[in-house]
């Protein structure tokens, strides 16, 4: 088999919905092996390896996703991990009144669970020829959006932070790390080749040509993980910016 066709061990995190779910079953190829780390068992087209682990108690997380990988190769680690205030994109968020173990518990799950694990995992990147990270950010991660949800742009900006050191760290091993920034996204129960649907973020269906504009077509998002892994080792994708068309927050 050639190289282009070899088989790769994906580790993908947040599999057993939204845009993970659509990840496992959209990128890997069917003889690749799939790690998918979520705290339910997910219901997907393909076998994987299912991880059970909670990213909120990071450090035992930690142990239960190297417990099941031990040395194996990952050729792709994609980070896809990001939870938010309960009353985010809505009129009703109020950062005033969020109680601190809110604040606690998101900041454990998208910014400590994420340091730990790629620490614990950079050995097994090593042994690939040609590793990728994948950090899934948002729009409410970069300068100047519009968004109010304090401590998700926190935990966004966080993610760039952590991406930019990393790849200073991985550079003499040529492990490329990107950071997928995205606006809102089209509704994963939908068909791939289905552009009008609701978004994850608390926006009604409705069949307006605008209003379809204003969320990502998840195909879109496919083809953009895609570019990333098909590039070779002498380069790195550093950012993309993936706001939809008619989004305004950026």
């Amino acid at each position: 088999m050639s190289e282009q066709l070899a088989a790769r061990n994906f580790v993908i995190y947040g599999v057993s919905r939204g845009l993970g779910k659509a990840l496992v079953e959209s990128i890997p190829r069917p003889h690749d092996q799939v790690y998918g780390i979520a705290r339910t068992a997910p219901r997907l087209k393909r076998p994987i390896q299912w991880i059970a682990a909670d990213l909120a108690h990071a450090q035992t997380s930690v142990l239960q996703v190297k417990q099941q990988i031990q040395n194996q190769t990952i050729d792709v680690l994609i980070y896809n991990v990001g939870i938010w205030e309960h009353n985010a994109f809505s009129s009703d968020y109020d950062f005033e009144h969020l109680q601190a173990d809110e604040i606690q518990m998101m900041l454990q799950t998208n910014i400590n669970a994420c340091i730990l694990h790629i620490q614990a995992l950079l050995e097994n990147l090593r042994h690939s020829s040609n590793a990728k990270i994948i950090l899934i950010g948002s729009t409410w991660g970069v300068d100047n959006h519009n968004g109010h949800e304090l401590v998700f742009s926190a935990c966004k900006y966080a993610l760039r932070g952590i991406a930019q050191s990393l790849r200073e760290i991985l550079r003499r091993d040529a492990i490329a790390v990107t950071v997928l920034n995205l606006g809102y996204l089209a509704s994963t129960d939908q068909p791939m080749t289905d552009h009008a649907a609701s978004a994850e973020h608390d926006i009604a269906p409705d069949q307006d040509d605008h209003h379809q504009q204003a969320l990502i077509p998840l195909q879109d998002v496919i083809h953009a993980v895609n570019f990333i892994l098909a590039t070779s080792s002498y380069s790195c994708v550093k950012e993309i910016l993936m706001p939809a068309m008619q989004d305004r927050n950026v």
